[in-house]
């Protein structure tokens, strides 16, 4: 039997990839979704000696079946936002207290303890609707950090900012975490000067902008909220853990979770470092769900293990992965 504990105690390559391998045959036995895509691919528990070896689930299957390994009733159901008349992902999550686990510890490893932070939240896309995995995260981060002057904001720019600037006075460490046209709207109307703010974007005009490339979108953002460095995070709904970029758009991942490129063209290869392909993602929170999946985004992964996001495919269907007929 697979423990929680374990996820959360990785140490080594050698921990993660030993509890990668039970995890994806404890997935293979558990998830019919992933059990049948499997099949397709004449890929079983025997033929799986490393994590390169194992399969990854295109990330549409979200879009169009229940990815469970686990017989438990749902707590939560996530769902992407997706544009009008599209098919939303869904992630149907057994265990929350494994997701808040996840991002909580995360948080601290790369930031240190919630509680010293005000914890700002600049997400009015994700407000606007129901199901947000990101939403849910920064609700919980924003009542762990046990601040009164913790909250969100929706279009109350002015609010915002007096509410940073007397922050700032008191040299109180803030979190601005906020989709990137708010954040956009924020640095263009009002110029600050930011000493004691992490401003994190999360990505995404939301069909508000026009999208531009990070480095555009970073230095639009360091010129007008006067920082030196606009960190990121990367996460999804199909997820329960994210990667996080202090500065330039370089995402690390926690213990648990790790990153790999496949090859545009051979989806089933999986590239060595320095390459830019499909990223695939092992997260090993995704226990209940399924641990590996190929997403439509397009990296490259640097050879200490960190990765850059470059764009995303351009067509809906990840090449060489059409096996959506199960």
């Amino acid at each position: 039997m697979i423990s929680i504990e374990d996820i959360f105690k990785i140490k080594t390559s050698a921990d993660f990839e030993a509890l990668a391998i039970e995890i994806f045959r404890f997935q293979f036995e558990n998830n019919k979704v992933y059990r049948s895509f499997c099949d397709l691919l004449y890929k079983h528990p025997s033929d799986v000696k490393s994590i390169e070896d194992i399969p990854f689930l295109p990330i549409q299957f979200f879009k169009s079946h229940n990815v469970l390994s686990s017989s438990k009733d749902i707590e939560k159901t996530f769902t992407s936002s997706g544009t009008t008349g599209s098919a939303t992902s869904k992630h149907l999550v057994t265990n929350l207290k494994l997701y808040e686990k996840s991002y909580t510890k995360a948080f601290n490893n790369f930031y240190g303890n919630i509680k010293d932070y005000v914890v700002l939240g600049l997400l009015p896309s994700y407000l606007e609707r129901d199901g947000s995995s990101l939403i849910y995260m920064v609700n919980d981060l924003i009542h762990k950090s046990n601040n009164n002057e913790s909250g969100f904001y929706l279009n109350n720019l002015e609010e915002l900012k007096v509410t940073i600037e007397n922050l700032e006075k008191k040299n109180q460490k803030i979190l601005l975490i906020g989709v990137s046209f708010a954040l956009m709207d924020l640095a263009e109307k009002y110029q600050l000067n930011l000493t004691n703010t992490i401003v994190m974007e999360t990505g995404g005009m939301k069909g508000r902008r026009k999208e531009i490339i990070r480095q555009e979108l970073h230095s639009i953002l360091k010129s007008g909220l006067g920082v030196k460095k606009i960190h990121s995070e990367y996460g999804m709904t199909e997820l329960l853990s994210q990667a996080y970029s202090k500065d330039n758009g370089k995402f690390e991942c926690p213990p648990w979770m790790k990153v790999f490129t496949r090859d545009t063209e051979d989806a089933l290869t999986i590239q060595q470092p320095n390459k830019t392909g499909g990223i695939n993602i092992i997260d090993l929170a995704n226990l209940n769900s399924c641990s590996f999946i190929a997403t439509q985004d397009l990296g490259k992964i640097s050879d200490d293990g960190s990765f850059e996001v470059i764009g995303r495919f351009d067509n809906s269907d990840i090449r060489g992965c059409n096996l959506m007929s199960l």
